[in-house]
C-alpha cells in the first residue's frame, strides 16, 4: 500500500461478500502477485441487505447465502486470496465478543503488515462502519501483550480504510491513491463473479478511472489508467518526507 507497509500478509476485513471486490481487489491482486498472501474475512455474506436481485428472484435466505458464498469464492480465487467466512448476519451487522476474539486471534496468527477496512461512516450501511471499528479495535487488542492467545502479539501494522460506495456522504477524503492499472483486468473480472450486484461494475470501473485521473494529477506516472483510493488510520512514520 505504501513505503512503510512491509512485505508480510495483507489482511482485509469486509463486511459483506462483495465488499472486498467493489473497493480492494487492486490492492489486494497486487499484494497476491507480491507474494505477500492475502487473507480476505468476510463477517456476512450481505444476505439480507446486499442481494436484492436474489430475493427478487425468490431465492430463500440458505440459497442466498450459497451464492453469495460462491461468488466471494471466484472472486478471491481470481484476485490469489484466501477467503473465509464469519456468517455474523447482516443488516443489522451485530459486533459480539466472540467475532471481535476471532478477528483478534487471525491477526495474531498471520501477523499482517497492512490491514484493510472500511470507512469510519456510511450513513447507508450502518453494516460498513460496524466492521471498521470491530477490525481497528481487534488490531489494538491483537497488539496488547495480556490478551488471552497462544499467538505472539502484533506489531503496529498501518491500517487503510478504503472507499466507501458515497464518498462524500461518508466524510471519505483519500490521502492515498494506489496504481491499480496492472491488474485491473482482475479486478474487472472479480468483479463479473458478483452476478447479484452486475449494477455495480460499471459504477466501480468508472471510479477507478477517475481516481487514475487524479492519482497523475498528483505527481503520479501519467501511465496510470485505473487506481484505487484509502485513508490512512494511524501516522506514517518515516525517515524522509517527500
Amino acid at each position: 500500500m505504501s513505503s512503510d507497509a512491509g512485505a508480510g500478509p495483507v489482511v482485509v476485513i469486509s463486511a459483506h461478500a462483495a465488499d472486498f471486490v467493489w473497493r480492494a481487489a487492486g490492492a489486494i491482486a497486487l499484494a497476491a502477485d507480491d507474494g505477500r498472501g492475502v487473507d480476505v474475512i468476510c463477517l456476512s455474506y450481505g444476505e439480507r441487505g446486499e442481494s436484492a436481485q436474489l430475493w427478487k428472484r425468490g431465492a430463500r435466505l440458505a440459497e442466498v447465502k450459497q451464492t453469495r458464498r460462491a461468488e466471494a469464492e471466484r472472486a478471491a480465487e481470481v484476485l490469489g486470496a484466501d477467503i473465509s467466512f464469519l456468517d455474523a448476519g447482516d443488516y443489522p451487522l451485530r459486533p459480539t465478543d466472540d467475532l471481535l476474539d476471532h478477528l483478534v486471534q487471525h491477526l495474531r496468527r498471520r501477523q499482517p503488515s497492512t490491514v484493510l477496512v472500511h470507512s469510519s461512516a456510511d450513513p447507508y450501511n450502518g453494516d460498513h462502519p460496524r466492521a471498521a471499528e470491530l477490525g481497528i479495535e481487534a488490531r489494538v487488542l491483537a497488539q496488547a501483550a495480556g490478551y488471552p492467545s497462544g499467538h505472539p502479539a502484533l506489531g503496529a501494522p498501518p491500517v487503510f480504510r478504503f472507499e466507501p460506495h458515497q464518498p462524500e456522504m461518508c466524510g471519505f477524503r483519500p490521502d492515498v491513491l494506489l496504481d491499480i492499472t496492472p491488474v485491473f483486468d482482475r479486478k474487472r473480472k472479480a468483479m463479473e463473479c458478483m452476478r447479484a450486484q452486475e449494477h455495480l461494475w460499471r459504477y466501480y470501473t468508472e471510479l477507478a478511472e477517475r481516481r487514475a485521473v487524479q492519482a497523475v494529477r498528483n505527481g503520479g506516472a501519467r501511465s496510470i489508467r485505473f487506481a484505487e483510493a484509502y485513508q490512512r488510520v494511524y501516522p506514517q512514520v518515516t525517515g524522509v518526507l517527500g
